[in-house]
């Protein structure tokens, strides 16, 4: 099939970046992330999903300024990473998506192998902190770097074999990733693993590879108010992954519906 990087018309890739109350990070973010995008072929749109912020974090983006990468804001009346995530997959369109976070953690010279890997047939490209070649750089105190290696332990148990499943720099073919995103009930920091483990089900190995990672100050995550909310979200996307039926609380609108054969096209879309 003939290659669709840098082919004329509709973007090749789309990468999105949830945001909410993001007015600090994210103009330096965005000039980052669209600075490594313009050494790309051209077909790259960036997509801001800006999650039911309070303060100025979608005005920043909708005034964006016109370049060669494009910005387009997208908002999402619910709070919750998993859910302006999920947002952004399900209105993309291009042949292959993914998402960085706000604060641009990973270094973005991983970009040019998560192409090469995407081109080369593989439909999920994560970022992994627990690569033997990434190089990390933590400011976290002992209680969270405790907390962070029990959570590590209890995500494997929903996605065994992969090593980092909260790095925020993931991305895929674009038919599995809506297909996935279809059914995504977590909306809050868990959702990742949730994402992860309904490719998986798809038919889709996530793929890891190392980056160069930084704690950036100005998360919103605390250990205190946040970790038995995540611990909870991972208990329930086990009971979601093994009967649909039981977890109904986290979606009150359903998506769009995933194209018909959009998981079959996978291979066909993501063919160099």
């Amino acid at each position: 099939m003939t290659d669709q990087v840098g082919s004329a018309g509709a973007s090749w890739l789309e990468i999105i970046v949830p945001a909410r109350n993001e007015q600090a990070r994210l103009p330096a973010g965005l000039a980052e992330l669209c600075a490594r995008a313009a050494c790309l072929p051209p077909g790259v749109e960036v997509i801001v999903v800006d999650s039911a912020s309070t303060d100025v974090t979608a005005a920043i983006a909708s005034h964006w300024p016109s370049g060669q990468v494009p910005v387009r804001l997208l908002e999402c009346d619910r709070p919750g990473k998993g859910a302006a995530v999920r947002a952004g997959l399900l209105a993309s369109r291009a042949p292959y998506v993914g998402f960085c976070d706000a604060d641009m953690a990973a270094d973005l010279s991983a970009l040019h192998a998560v192409i090469e890997r995407l081109r080369a047939g593989d439909q999920v490209v994560i970022g992994s902190r627990a690569h033997p070649d990434s190089v990390v750089r933590f400011r976290h105190s002992r209680l969270r770097k405790a907390g962070a290696a029990v959570f590590r332990w209890v995500a494997r148990r929903v996605v065994p074999g992969v090593g980092d499943t909260q790095c925020g720099f993931k991305f895929f073919a674009g038919p599995l990733a809506r297909s996935a995103a279809h059914d995504l009930r977590a909306t809050g920091f868990a959702f990742d693993i949730e994402l992860l483990a309904r490719c998986r089900q798809l038919g889709a190995e996530p793929i890891e590879i190392p980056v160069r990672w930084r704690d950036v100050p100005g998360s919103t995550f605390s250990i205190w108010r946040h970790s038995l909310a995540a611990f909870t979200e991972v208990a329930l996307i086990r009971l979601a992954l093994r009967s649909p039926s039981a977890w109904t609380g986290a979606i009150t609108e359903p998506g769009p519906a995933a194209p018909p054969g959009a998981v079959g096209q996978v291979a066909a879309v993501t063919e160099p």
